[in-house]
C-alpha cells in the first residue's frame, strides 16, 4: 500500500544546500502492506521518527520516492493522501476546546456532523478508555491521557494507514495492552495498516508481526537488543571469513570475523546464541558467564532471555528450553556464539 523506494534523506546544514547535509535514512526499500501490524524498533536517533515522517507525507525524500498503491505521490497528490495517513507524534498536541472538540475535528472537516459524527466520537472514546475524559480540557489530561486521545482522535477518522511514535510511552501497562487490543481489531476489521515506532521491545514482539530494527538510518539485518558501536582494529590473523578481529563492548571483548576497520556496528542475531547454565566445549569463539535479568515471552512459543555477562545480551530460546535448564531472573546463564555470527555494517 504505502512505499519508500531508494530513499536517502538528509537534514541540512546551516548554510548548505539540499541533500548536502547529515544522512539520516538510506533505505531501499521500505514497504507497509494493507493489514500490516509492523514494528520499528532501534537505538534514539536510529532514524524511526524521520522514518515515520516521510510515511506520513509531512516530508517530501531528499531522493528517491514515496509510493501509494504503486503510484509515486506527487506534492498534490501528499495534500489529499494525507486524510488517508494519519500520524500520532510521541508527544502529540491537542486542539484547543475539550476532548470531544478533538475527536470531532478531523470528522467536520470530512463532513460528518450531527448524530452521526457523536456516535462515532462515543464509540471510538469508549473503545480506548477516554469515554470520561470528554468533557475535559487538554490541561486537565496527563501525559498518558492525552496520548490515549491522540489516538482516538486518528481512529475517529478511519485511516487507511496509521503510524505510532511511542504510543505507550507514558502509558502503564493496563492501558497499553489496551490499546494495543484496539489496534489489532481495528487491523482485522478492516484492513488498517499500522506502522508503529517502539523501544519497549517486549511489546513489539508480542504486539506486532512485523518487526524491522533500524540503526544509523539503515534497516539492521538483527532486531536492536545486540547492537553495539565499536571500533575495529587494522589487520589481524586471517580467518575463513575474514580477519579474526576483538572489539571491546563494556566489560567484554567480542571476537568477530571480518575485513573492515575502523567505526562499525557489530550485530549479534538473537537466535544466533547458544544458551546452556554452563559453559560448554563447542567451536565458539564468544563465550560470556554472567546471570539471568529478565524473561520475555512472544509469540509463537518462544521467549527472548536477557542475561548480564558485562554488558547486556539478548538470546531467543523456546519455552520447552527455559523450563529445562531451569532459567529464571537471577539464574546463571552462559551464552555462546560463533565469530562468524556476528554480522558487521
Amino acid at each position: 500500500m504505502l512505499e519508500l523506494c531508494a530513499v536517502r534523506h538528509h537534514y541540512d546544514e546551516v548554510g548548505g544546500g539540499r541533500g548536502q547535509g547529515r544522512l539520516v535514512l538510506d533505505l531501499d526499500l521500505f514497504t507497509v502492506p494493507r493489514g500490516a501490524l509492523i514494528g520499528i524498533v532501534g537505538h534514539n536517533g536510529s532514524g524511526k521518527s524521520t522514518l515515520l515522517r516521510l510515511l506520513a507525507l509531512l516530508e517530501r525524500p531528499t531522493e528517491g520516492e514515496v509510493r501509494f498503491e504503486g503510484r509515486p505521490v506527487t506534492p498534490r497528490d501528499a495534500r489529499t493522501l494525507r486524510r488517508r495517513v494519519t500520524l500520532v507524534e510521541q508527544r502529540p498536541v491537542l486542539f484547543r476546546g475539550t476532548v470531544r472538540d478533538n475527536l470531532g475535528y478531523g470528522l467536520r472537516v470530512r463532513g460528518t456532523r450531527g448524530t452521526e459524527a457523536q456516535r462515532i466520537i462515543e464509540t471510538t472514546a469508549e473503545r480506548l478508555g477516554v469515554e470520561g475524559l470528554l468533557g475535559r480540557a487538554r490541561h486537565q489530561l496527563s501525559d498518558g491521557e492525552v496520548q490515549r486521545v491522540a489516538v482516538a482522535r486518528a481512529l475517529a477518522i478511519a485511516p487507511d494507514v496509521l503510524l505510532l511514535d511511542e504510543p505507550v510511552s507514558s502509558a502503564d501497562r493496563a492501558a497499553a495492552a489496551a490499546l494495543y487490543r484496539v489496534l489489532d481489531e481495528e487491523r482485522r476489521s478492516r484492513g488498517l495498516a499500522i506502522c508503529l515506532a517502539s523501544h519497549q521491545l517486549e511489546d513489539a514482539y508480542r504486539w506486532a508481526d512485523d518487526i524491522r530494527a533500524i540503526a544509523e538510518g539503515k534497516l539492521s539485518p538483527v532486531t536492536p537488543e545486540n547492537l553495539f558501536r565499536v571500533e575495529l582494529p587494522p589487520g589481524a590473523a586471517a580467518g575463513a571469513g575474514g580477519a579474526i578481529k576483538h572489539a571491546r563492548v563494556g566489560a567484554i571483548e567480542i571476537t568477530v570475523a571480518t575485513d573492515r576497520e575502523g567505526p562499525a556496528i557489530l550485530a549479534v542475531p538473537p537466535t544466533d546464541i547458544f544458551v546452556s547454565r554452563q559453559p560448554l566445549a563447542s567451536s565458539a569463539r564468544n563465550v560470556f558467564s554472567g546471570r539471568v535479568t529478565r524473561l520475555a515471552h512472544a509469540r509463537a512459543g518462544t521467549v527472548h532471555v536477557t542475561a548480564d555477562v558485562g554488558v547486556e545480551l539478548v538470546a531467543v530460546v523456546t519455552e520447552e528450553a527455559v523450563r529445562d535448564l531451569g532459567l529464571v531472573p537471577g539464574s546463571p546463564v552462559t551464552l555462546a556464539f560463533k565469530a562468524s555470527a556476528v554480522r558487521v555494517f
